[in-house]
Parts: structure tokens; sequence; C-alpha cells
């Protein structure tokens, strides 16, 4: 399946920056990770950092998936509110949730400090109330959210306006988020990958797994053979494809991003991300170069063809709703486009393995409005269940909770 339309604009920006590749010959090694997105170069580099041999197979180009298509909003802030996580889970499990999400965000800033040149950068999170019957629920949510020391400031209308140049009931601002280029990053992860004595293939396809107690064996649309201890299964919303069980529901989200904005025009939009509560979302953050990149409009197609003729109208949709906000600030989108994400019940992701398959194989489901920080984390999980190590999210993150 096709899972963007449209012009990415970190594909347009960045191109095809590597060739990789496809798997012809039968290989053997100790990991392999399915999926060459953020999510599957993330949780490779991981693993050959701390010396595991891991080799990287994806279907399409490398980052031609869903990261092409990743608006890339780096947040603590989960779309479903920790308030509401406690109801399901206990108020300790959706706070640690929510801390292992703001962790992340550090550890993805010195991540990217390694590898460089990925557009990183601190911001801030404006969570605004779409409607004054929003803030009831926000008031809740902020008051969770300070038992558990995270940082925040509450806004009035005045003050919001005041600081921000938009009308609004009410607003949380968070001082923890940040912004990244996933394709760019995942491009140069694997390259550290292949530094490190990784291999990467791309346009190979898994037909086949077969998994005993001690390994497993898959076969490529080639012929070729791959045999491991382990298996990484991060191949977005086609994991979905290896299991039997409904874990996640499909979804197209549309976005757009305009020529750069002067800085004095772009205002406090410079280093705040935003977004509203309701659902789906309007959300909108800047990039390094000045430019404004706003997304939402999500709906339930997809079907590329259908999701392909929505482009446009979402857009315009768009374009609406940023400029009723912000009348001084002149909206037009440059490059527009769709993707297809899969989004979980309760906006949590799966990691680890599951019966169907057995512990050898692992799912990295990182679904969700959180998908990338959702990865660092899952990289650090898939690496202690692989190295047989206790971590505090195995069962929180795991297929367990929907039994």
């Amino acid at each position: 399946m096709d899972l963007k339309s449209g012009y990415p604009y970190w594909a347009v920006k960045n191109g095809l920056m590597a060739a990789f590749p496809r798997l012809e010959t039968d290989i053997a090694c100790e990991v392999v990770v399915i999926g060459g997105g953020i999510t599957g170069a993330l949780i490779a580099h991981e693993l050959s950092e701390h010396d595991h041999d891991v080799a990287l197979v994806e279907q399409r180009d490398i980052g031609w998936g869903s990261t092409a298509a990743s608006t890339a909003l780096l947040q603590y802030e989960i779309d479903t509110h920790m308030v509401d996580l406690a109801k399901d889970y206990g108020e300790d499990n959706a706070a640690l949730a929510y801390r292992a999400c703001a962790d992340a965000i550090p550890m993805l800033e010195a991540l990217a400090g390694q590898v460089r040149d990925v557009d990183f950068a601190r911001m801030h999170s404006l969570y605004y109330a779409s409607s004054r019957w929003n803030v009831r629920a926000m008031r809740d949510e902020f008051a969770m959210r300070a038992r558990h020391a995270f940082e925040m400031t509450w806004l009035e209308r005045g003050e919001l306006r005041e600081r921000f140049g938009f009308d609004a009931p009410a607003a949380i601002l968070s001082t923890l988020a940040a912004r990244i280029d996933p394709y760019r990053m995942a491009y140069r992860l694997l390259a550290r990958l292949e530094k490190k004595g990784g291999v990467v293939y791309d346009r190979t396809a898994i037909k086949t797994m077969e998994t005993t107690s001690r390994g497993v064996t898959l076969r490529t649309d080639s012929g070729a053979t791959i045999r491991a201890k382990h298996a990484v299964l991060a191949a977005g919303y086609a994991n979905q494809h290896w299991l039997k069980q409904r874990v996640a529901k499909n979804r197209s989200s549309y976005a757009f991003i305009t020529d750069p904005i002067d800085a004095e025009t772009l205002g406090a939009l410079r280093d705040t991300m935003m977004w509203e509560s309701a659902r789906p979302y309007l959300y909108l953050r800047s990039t390094g170069d000045g430019r404004l990149l706003v997304g939402g409009e999500d709906d339930a197609v997809d079907i590329p063809a259908r999701r392909d003729r929505r482009v446009e109208k979402k857009a315009r949709v768009l374009t609406k709703k940023v400029q009723s906000l912000f009348p001084d600030i002149e909206i037009a989108p440059a490059f527009s486009w769709a993707g297809t994400f899969a989004e979980t019940e309760d906006g949590l992701p799966f990691f680890g393995p599951h019966a169907q398959h057995g512990k050898r194989v692992h799912f990295a489901m990182a679904y969700g409005g959180n998908g990338i920080t959702y990865s660092m984390i899952g990289a650090g999980l898939i690496r202690a269940l692989i190295e047989r190590r206790k971590h505090p999210l195995s069962t929180l993150f795991s297929f367990e909770r929907i039994r």
C-alpha cells in the first residue's frame, strides 16, 4: 500500500539520501529489523551501539513510508490525557508513560547532536482549548500533571492572546518539546549502523516468517533467506499484517508546509508548537528555516486513491483554520501531502512479543501522535527484552494490557 499522497516535504527537501542494495543472497544475524523508517532506524541503531549484530530490511526505499509524511512534533504529551490513562491503568502507570515520553526528548536531543544536521531544536508546546467546554477537562489534566512535577504554565484567555496573538478560552504551556527532520534522522542513523558493521537492505519485502524457540527464519520476495535469533517488526501500520488480533485502526492525516516566513512575523511560533483539544486536532510548528508546518483534518480513509483526492481540499481547510487564528500571517501551502498512520484505542504503543509468534519476534508499534518519542522509548525497551533485562514499561506497553 502507498502510505502517502502529494509532496511530503522531507522527501522533497532531502531527496534520496543514500542507495542501499536489495537483498539477493541468504544472510544470518543476531537481530533482523524489518522496517526502514524512523522507528526501525532508532531500534537498529540502539542495538548496534550495544554490540548486537543487526541487519535491517525495508520493502521500499529507506524512509519512504510514513516517515516521509511525518510532521515530527516531539512531545511528552500523549494524545490521550493522563487523566484518562489513569482511569484505565492507574495514576502511577499514566505518569510513568508521560514521564517516559518526557525523558525520550533529551535522549533524542543527545542522539541528534551525535548524528548532526537533522534540524533538531527544543521548543515549547502550547495545548489550547478549542472551546470553553474543554476547559474543565484541561484543568483536571493540568492538576494531575502538576502532581507529577511536569513543568507547565496555565494561561487564561487574556494572557494567551497577549503572548501568542490568538484567541482561545485557555491553554497549557509546556516547556518540554522539540522538532526534528525524521527522514534525515533515519538515513543518518542507518549510515552509522553500517559503519558499526550492520547491514541495510531496501526494496526487499518479507513474504514468510517461521519461528522456533531458538530463532526466526524469514524469506524475502527475491527468494533470499534471513536467519536470526530475534526479529523486530518495525514496519508501521504494516505490522498488523502479521497479527490475527486487530490492535489498531488506520487513519490518514493531512499536512502542508509554507515557504519561509520571516522571524518577526512568526513571533512566538518560532519556538512554540501548537495543538488543540478538539479531536481530531489542528497542530502546527515551525522548521529551522522558518517555514510553518500545519497538520490535522484526520479521517478514517486508508485507500490511497481516495486519500489522494482529498489532499488539496484538506489543505484549504487547514489553511482557513490557521488563518482564522493568525490573520496577520499570510498562510499559503508550498507543499501539501497526506499520510496513513495507525493509532491504538488508548493512545499507547505496543512493544514486545505477541503470543501468536513467541518470544523471538518483537513488535515495535509506535502508533499515534507520539510516534518518534515512542520509538526512542521502544529502542531501549526492545533492547532490554532481547538482553533479558527488566524494563519499567515492558508490561504497560505490551499486548498484555488488551487481553
